[in-house]
This record gives structure tokens, C-alpha cells and sequence, in this order.
């Protein structure tokens, strides 16, 4: 394998990067055995994250590696890494862990709220953007600080889902959600998620929907009316 230039990204298979083929089959695992809380809704989710998982696996997909970027929440990360290992979600965050040096995290929005630019990001783990490149499906985490309030947004034609792996958070107030619990967004759900004022949260997330929602995705924040 040869480096195109110094700016240029290097592309590899799965296969030559075992750190990121396991860290599919913990997600894998983790989308097999979290309860469903008996909704069929649920579990039809966790079913299609799955086959979307086994897809990319099988068919040895492109890596892809760019330069990675940090964002100010990632301050929190080695406390969110390390609360995780507490936890029955250790697996994934040790496959996590391995991989993190690669890791692009960004915000997702052209114009971010003020002051969330400090207390969140996200990285795409498995998607049309990579590492991983695939179209059937989005795998990621997304970090928040302590206190932090991630504004009301929904998202177009994507079935979304957490899965949360340290600390605690709340969505539009409606329970709190610790680790090994998942919360599940369908499409056009309206939701807002308050975080634990002590802790960090890691949480890993999956989209699914059509190839076209998942490469076209405007991620925007509601308006409050005024």
C-alpha cells in the first residue's frame, strides 16, 4: 500500500484493518442483544441496523482514513471512555477506544447554536463519509459535557437510535436513559436531549434509511417562533 501525497487520503479494506472489522461486530452485538422493550417498532430497527452491519462486513468495504480532527468536548473523552469500562457496554467502548486516533469529530450543522460548539461532537464511525464507506447505513458516537443541552431537532426520512454507553442523559424530558439503554427516534420525531450536569455521555447512534437520505442528510435545529 502507497500514500497518494501527503494530503491525499490512503484507502485499505476491512480485512487489513481488524481494530475497525471488530468494532462493527460489537456494534453488531450490541444491536443483537439490547432488549426491545417488546416494541416491534424496536426491534424491527435493531434488525435493519443489523443486516446494513452484516453487508458492510461481508463485503470487505473501503477504509478510509483522513486527517483526524478534535472539537473542545473531546476534553471529556478519555473520562467518557474510561466511565464506559464500568459498565455492560465495555465491549464496544474498548473496540471504540482502539480506533479513537482516527477519529473526525465535527458538529454536523453550517451554523451551531452558541456554546454547543464546546459541549458536543460526533464521529461517523461507518457511512457515505467513512472510515468505514458504505451507503447502506450511518454508525457513530456523539460526546457531550456535562450540562450539556442538545437543541430540539428531527430528522427527514432517518430512523435514528441511541445507544447509551456512559453517563446519563434525557430526552425531551421523558425518562433518563444510563448505559445499555437505547433510545429510538423514527423519522420526523422532534427530539431534545439534556445530559447529566456531573458526566460526560458517549453515546453510539445508527441511522438507516434510503441511500439517498443517508448520503443528502441536512441535519438543522428547530426555530422557536417568535
Amino acid at each position: 500500500m502507497t500514500e497518494t501525497g501527503l494530503n491525499m487520503p490512503v484507502q485499505h479494506r476491512l480485512s487489513n484493518h481488524p481494530d475497525w472489522g471488530y468494532l462493527l461486530r460489537e456494534f453488531y452485538k450490541t444491536y443483537r442483544f439490547l432488549s426491545s422493550g417488546g416494541s416491534d417498532q424496536i426491534r424491527g430497527h435493531q434488525r435493519t441496523v443489523r443486516e446494513a452491519i452484516s453487508r458492510v462486513s461481508k463485503s470487505n468495504a473501503e477504509v478510509r482514513f483522513n486527517a483526524p480532527a478534535h472539537k473542545p468536548v473531546t476534553a471529556h473523552l478519555k473520562r467518557a471512555l474510561n466511565e464506559g469500562k464500568e459498565e455492560r457496554t465495555a465491549p464496544l467502548i474498548r473496540a471504540i477506544e482502539s480506533v479513537q486516533d482516527h477519529f473526525i469529530w465535527q458538529y454536523g450543522y453550517e451554523r451551531v447554536p452558541r456554546g454547543l460548539d464546546r459541549t458536543f461532537a460526533y464521529a461517523e464511525i461507518c457511512g457515505p463519509n467513512g472510515p468505514v464507506l458504505t451507503t447502506d447505513i450511518i454508525l457513530g458516537v456523539v460526546l457531550f459535557a456535562p450540562g450539556c443541552t442538545y437543541p430540539a431537532h428531527a430528522h427527514t426520512g432517518i430512523s435514528e437510535s441511541y445507544v447509551c454507553l456512559s453517563g446519563s442523559v434525557s430526552e425531551n424530558h421523558q425518562g433518563v436513559y444510563a448505559p445499555g439503554s437505547m433510545i429510538f427516534n423514527p423519522p420526523e420525531h422532534m427530539h431534545r436531549i439534556t445530559v447529566s450536569k456531573l458526566e460526560p455521555a458517549l453515546l453510539a447512534y445508527a441511522w438507516t434509511g434510503t441511500h439517498e437520505r443517508l448520503a443528502n442528510q441536512k441535519m438543522v435545529f428547530s426555530r422557536k417562533r417568535s
